[in-house]
């Protein structure tokens, strides 16, 4: 069985002024509280719900 890639995210900026949506994608994301990191399965869908909020979350390296 071929090992996941996985991805380490950050909320660094809330998401207090934003559309629902972009509230709903941070959520969906699995954040709870700012400056989290969560670790997240390398697919299109999550690069895509990154892609659509760049300005609260942030990629961190490993």
């Amino acid at each position: 069985m071929a090992e996941t890639r996985k991805i380490r995210i950050q909320y660094y900026r809330s998401a207090i002024a934003t559309p629902t949506k972009h509230k709903l994608v941070v959520k969906g994301l699995g954040f709870t509280r700012l400056n989290q990191i969560v670790e997240r399965e390398d697919t299109a869908a999550v690069r895509g719900m990154v892609k659509t909020v760049p300005h609260l979350v942030r990629i961190v390296e490993k």
